[in-house]
């Protein structure tokens, strides 16, 4: 019987070495040699919750292409004081969770918020449990921004409407994401200690550009080269120099710091002393200065 090869790009298998989890890797190279997902559960012996953590898992990594179609922000339907009157009264799910929201939050709900809260419940379809992680993720990541303050509904809300659109929908599902969150902000404290930046937090720009980083699957090792040329080749950081550098090595498929050297290595690349020949982006920087003197 012929067996057909199966092949990973190496930021596919980053992607799954960085998320720890033995299920998610065991399910992704399943379905990877064509196995249908039906017959997932007994061929690798996953129970039903133990298949939707690793299935959840490879969604964050974006390894998983499954996406539900999600609501608008801001199609919530205009929910009256009456309507909300009657979810607290008669809804006891609903009523438990404005209880422990209210606890969370450390404040009581205004008529506006729980109409907001309502349409988490019924517009969006979110369960009440999950609900619950959503709120206290977003307290969270306030915290971690350095805000003291607990974050409005309205900020929750967004964060609901985004997790409806990635299909977080149950507590499996919530627990990958919000691992799969932590591993990515750990990574890009890591970054910005290398980079140097200290005292404050990234811009939204500059934030976009670690993101996509990271995203590539480079190792912290190439990235602290890249880092070094830019540094070497225009006088300090720039964010839109060391892209330009990181999506070359992306393009060469480099990414660790050997991958790169390896490729500075090539057959015509050194010269008799064993030195490598300089980049592009280092001859149009010497051609700079020179043209500057």
């Amino acid at each position: 019987m012929n067996i057909e090869p199966v092949t990973f790009e190496k930021a596919e298998v980053q992607k799954l070495l960085s998320a720890a989890s033995g299920d998610s890797l065991l399910l992704y190279l399943y379905i990877k040699s064509g196995n249908p997902l039906e017959t997932a559960p007994e061929a690798l012996g996953l129970s039903d919750t133990r298949l939707e953590c690793a299935a959840a898992t490879l969604r964050q990594l974006g390894l998983w292409q499954e996406r539900q179609t999600a609501p608008m922000y801001g199609e919530r339907p205009n929910y009256t004081e009456q309507d909300v009157l009657r979810a607290v009264g008669s809804d006891n799910g609903f009523h438990s969770l404005l209880g422990e929201v209210q606890r969370r939050l450390g404040r009581t709900l205004t008529t506006e918020e729980l109409k907001i809260l309502l349409g988490l419940v019924r517009y969006l379809g979110l369960p009440e449990d999950v609900i619950c992680v959503l709120v206290t993720y977003c307290i969270d990541r306030a915290r971690q921004k350095g805000n003291p303050r607990n974050p409005s509904l309205r900020a929750i809300e967004k964060e609901g409407y985004a997790w409806a659109e990635r299909g977080i929908d149950t507590l499996p599902a919530a627990a990958a994401f919000i691992h799969s969150q932590n591993l990515y902000f750990s990574r890009l404290g890591q970054l910005q200690r290398m980079l140097q930046i200290r005292g404050r937090s990234l811009t939204a720009a500059e934030e976009k550009y670690a993101r996509a980083w990271l995203e590539m699957g480079f190792e912290e090792d190439a990235l602290q080269l890249a880092y070094e040329r830019t540094c070497l080749n225009t006088g300090g950081l720039n964010w839109a120099y060391m892209n330009k550098i990181l999506l070359r090595w992306k393009d060469a498929g480099y990414i660790t710091a050997e991958d790169v050297q390896k490729g500075d290595r090539k057959p015509g690349a050194s010269g008799s002393n064993g030195q490598r020949q300089l980049d592009a982006d280092e001859i149009a920087a010497i051609k700079k200065m020179l043209q500057e003197d």
